[in-house]
């Protein structure tokens, strides 16, 4: 990921680690955010994962449930040639004064969503954030378990942040809308309707998708894949990841098409959140035990992502990579495993993690881009 001209500060900027203040001044080099180390930070987290009520899901909060181990949480990220600028909720509302930040993406964006709320009200109730969903239709339909979405005005600074689910980042269109078990047509070369509507109130943008491309998905959801407005044809975009692969691509490059109109709009890809199931995989008893942080190492040392599918999407665009893949390649500790609330046994969940964790780092090498 390199940082745009925009995203650099006059004068130097200053990290600490520890109690070492690194900076780095304009204009001597760009930042490479994904390429560092982890290190422990007393000042983190940012939030208590016992408070943020009214804004992280009860099965992310680790703190929660029968976890006793939270070391984990005072790790933060550090880039290895370059300071990066701290998130500070004041800071945050200030630079995006008027402005809106739109997650759109599957359940590791809601979790980056619910991260980046967290961080900014502290965790502290906020009774003057105001609940603006309905203005961007996202309401909970009858019979729904949750709406589409979320979206929250904090009024002190005109600022919106929201999330839309799209897990596929494909616009669906229901082949028969009158049959509440209809088929569904997965437009691979078109955006989500929700992004089409709503893009040109957008000043920051972050996609992802990845986690539900596979058969068992697509049948669950009933999803029929088409391209050119009919049913696909092409052997190569059949196969699940030649479908993931021309929608990454047909997804980067419309946003890409779309910000000469939009010259304020800062657009994201986030790479992929990898997965750490060990001895089978989440229906066949995959487990992710570890609770001792960077076991596997704490640092990232090289210069490409380790999601070339991402990193080649955005190349040559105006999109920026958002590069977390390496950096949590290294945690496996901090996934929700085997806990939860109501301490039931089941299958593990190594995919998600916990809050406070690993997505915090996500948002702060995001703020140091914006």
């Amino acid at each position: 990921m390199i940082a745009p001209k925009s995203s650099v500060n006059k004068g130097p900027l200053v990290r600490r680690e520890g109690n070492i203040s690194l900076t780095t001044d304009e204009g001597k080099q760009a930042c490479n955010f994904a390429k560092g180390k982890w290190v422990t930070d007393d000042s983190w987290p940012l939030y208590s994962g016992f408070g943020c009520k009214k804004w992280l899901s009860g099965m992310w909060a680790c703190r929660l449930t029968q976890r006793i181990d939270f070391v984990y949480e005072k790790l933060r990220w550090l880039p290895k040639d370059c300071a990066m600028e701290s998130f500070t909720r004041s800071k945050f509302l200030t630079r995006m004064q008027n402005k809106t930040l739109a997650f759109v993406g599957d359940s590791l964006g809601r979790q980056q969503f619910q991260s980046l709320m967290c961080m900014i009200t502290g965790g502290e109730e906020r009774p003057d954030v105001v609940d603006v969903g309905r203005d961007y239709g996202l309401v909970k339909a009858r019979g729904a378990v949750r709406p589409d979405g979320w979206a929250y005005l904090f009024p002190s600074t005109n600022t919106t942040v929201l999330y839309y689910w799209s897990a596929s980042l494909c616009d669906l269109e229901p082949l028969d809308a009158a049959n509440p078990a209809t088929d569904y047509a997965m437009h691979l070369d078109r955006p989500p309707a929700f992004l089409s509507r709503f893009l040109h109130k957008f000043d920051v943008l972050v996609l992802n998708t990845g986690h539900h491309w596979n058969r068992g998905k697509l049948r669950a959801n009933r999803w029929v894949i088409h391209v050119g407005g009919v049913p696909n044809t092409n052997r190569k975009i059949a196969e699940i990841a030649g479908a993931k692969n021309f929608t990454i691509y047909s997804i980067v490059n419309w946003v890409n098409s779309q910000l000469p109109k939009h010259p304020g709009l800062k657009a994201f890809y986030r790479s992929i959140s990898p997965r750490h199931f060990f001895n089978g995989d989440w229906d066949t008893g995959g487990t992710c035990d570890n609770t001792t942080p960077l076991s596997g190492g704490k640092e990232v040392l090289e210069d490409e992502s380790s999601d070339p599918l991402a990193a080649g999407a955005v190349k040559g665009t105006r999109v920026k990579l958002l590069d977390v893949t390496a950096l949590s390649q290294l945690r496996d500790e901090g996934h929700i495993s085997r806990y939860s609330i109501k301490a039931s046994p089941g299958m593990q969940d190594c995919l998600h993690w916990c809050l406070p964790g690993v997505p915090d780092a996500w948002n702060d090498i995001l703020f140091a881009q914006l």
